[in-house]
Parts: C-alpha cells; structure tokens; sequence
C-alpha cells in the first residue's frame, strides 16, 4: 500500500464508518419526479459536436453551458412552451485551452464535470487526468487548480465524473468508482487552496456518478447511472442534505429502466417561477451513431419540498 492511500484511508475511515451505519434510503412518493420534456441534439455541420457530459444552467433554467468529454464547449439556449422543452439553439464549438492557448484535449483532458457560483467562477472537472479548474465561459480558457493527494487513490478513467458547489460555493468533485463494491464515494472539497474529503456518499448496487449539482434548496442533487450491454443505461437521482455531521436525508427522486433514456451524464438543477426543481440533464452519446445527444427535464413539485433546507444551515 503506498503512503498515499495509506494517509488518504487514515482521513476518510471515521467517514466510511460512519456511512456503513447509515440507514438505507428513505422513501418518497410514487411520481415525485414528473417528466417536463425531452429533446434530441445534433449539429451535422460540427464534427467535434457529441459526447456531451456535463451541463450548466443560468438560473431560469434557459441558458446553458456544455462540455463534451473532448474538451469542448457549447453553449446554447433552451425553449419550452406550457412549461416542457420545445426547442433548443446551440452556438459553434469553442475548444477548451491552457493559459498558454494549448488545446486541453491535446493534454488528455477528458471534461466531465460543471459547476459555477452564481454570477461567478465557473469551475471544470477532467476524469482522466483527474484535475479540476476554473473556466473562462467566453474563451474557453482554464485554469488548474492545485492538485489533491488523489493520484494513487483514484482509478484510471474513473477520475471526477461528478462537480458540484456546496452551500458556501466551495467546489466538490466525486469521482467515479470508490473503488471497491461497499465503500462509500468519497467527497473531495476546495477550500483555502487546499482538498480534503470531508463527505462520503453511500454506495448502491452498480449504480456511478456521473454529474451532480447544487439545488436552490441547497441540497447536493447526484445523477448515477448503470449499464447493462444490449438493455442499455438506467439513470438515478438522489438528493443529500449539508448538514454538520455530513451528507444526510437521502432522498430516492428517480430510478429508471434500462433504455428509458440514453447514456444521462450531465445535471443541473434549478427552480422555475412556480417554485418546482427542475432537473435538466444532458447525455453523451459516446461518439457513436447507434446512441444519441438528448437533454431531458423532470420536475419536482414545489408541495413535495418538505426535506432539510440548507441555505442557512449548512455543515
């Protein structure tokens, strides 16, 4: 075991501890999440267009920020009309580049992950080569931020599949395995040019992260998915509380059939002028012609949102 997994054990075992004894998941009410729309995307004069796995939201839900995992950004206006999309418009790529104006996907960048404070810094996430950065959305230009002691903890290609903020606007990042089938994800979080692991979140059956955000309600909203060959991928969402003693009140929102939607990686979670969650959520095809590019929204009800508010009492 090398001395890097040893000190990162040594940090997260009071954690993973404390997440085997948690209950399993609570339940919630049958059709909590209602579907609000679902649209299919494609630029056949793009080549670069496809791979689409993450996605960011203004906050009324109608602009929007994509990356695909080949380090390129789209950006683009969602429609709807009686309140479930109808249409979408979508501006030419822009390549993602160092300081330097060397591309990322040059270096290996495998952009999974989007989050950004509100009229902010907009932060990016690469699973390959398990970095996290600052993005300048008008540019395409990043940043790194310093790096964790996550090198000999986190598996190839499984890096930071997932990016969100807290309630104080601090980055988070997920990766995508924790490594072995009972062990809690860990949590990594940014503060003071520093990572730790403060959260783990439980692991279920085969089910990974894929994307995450923060809810207006200030609850951690996280996309999973599991694939099964020839019956395709079935999507989920949970949602946790911040509360001081961790990631709690896990709440069920949606669990799928397999081929109910494409390969969803992308969430970003908003609220509409009713009040209702919307949960918009964007797909990566993989590059491949036999799967698709969709953006799929659910809604949840405004009378159902009686769980832990965390804007004012976060951990």
């Amino acid at each position: 075991m090398t001395r890097t997994r040893r000190t990162f054990l040594k940090r997260c075992l009071p954690a993973l501890a404390a997440a085997a004894l948690l209950p399993a998941v609570a339940p919630v009410p049958q059709g909590v999440l209602i579907p609000a729309g679902e649209l299919m995307l494609s630029m056949p004069s793009e080549p670069r267009f496809g791979g689409l796995s993450a996605l960011e939201l203004d906050q009324n839900g109608s602009a929007f920020i994509s990356l695909s995992d080949r380090a390129v950004m789209f950006r683009g206006v969602l429609q709807r009309e009686g309140g479930k999309l109808s249409g979408v418009t979508v501006t030419p790529a822009i390549d993602l580049t160092d300081t330097k104006g060397r591309t990322r996907i040059s270096q290996g960048a495998d952009t999974e992950g989007l989050a950004q404070v509100p009229d902010g810094v907009l932060y990016y996430s690469s699973e390959a080569s398990h970095t996290v950065g600052v993005l300048d959305a008008d540019t395409g230009v990043t940043r790194d931020l310093p790096p964790g002691d996550w090198l000999d903890v986190l598996q190839e290609n499984s890096g930071f599949e997932a990016l969100a903020l807290d309630p104080r606007n601090r980055p988070i990042a997920i990766p995508e395995r924790s490594g072995e089938w009972e062990r809690p994800f860990p949590v990594f979080r940014f503060e003071n040019k520093r990572w730790s692991v403060p959260y783990t979140l439980r692991r279920d059956g085969k089910f990974l992260p894929v994307g995450a955000d923060l809810g207006p309600d200030g609850r951690l909203y996280l996309l999973e998915r599991h694939y099964v060959p020839i019956l395709g991928f079935a999507s989920r969402i949970r949602s946790f509380a911040f509360t001081a003693n961790g990631l709690t009140d896990e709440q069920l929102l949606l669990e799928t059939f397999f081929g109910t939607h494409d390969n969803l990686e992308g969430l970003a979670v908003w609220a509409d002028e009713a009040g209702d969650i919307r949960l918009t959520m964007v797909s990566d095809d993989n590059f491949r012609s036999v799967q698709r590019t969709e953006i799929v929204e659910y809604r949840l009800p405004a009378e159902w949102r009686d769980g832990l508010d965390c804007r004012t009492n976060c951990g």
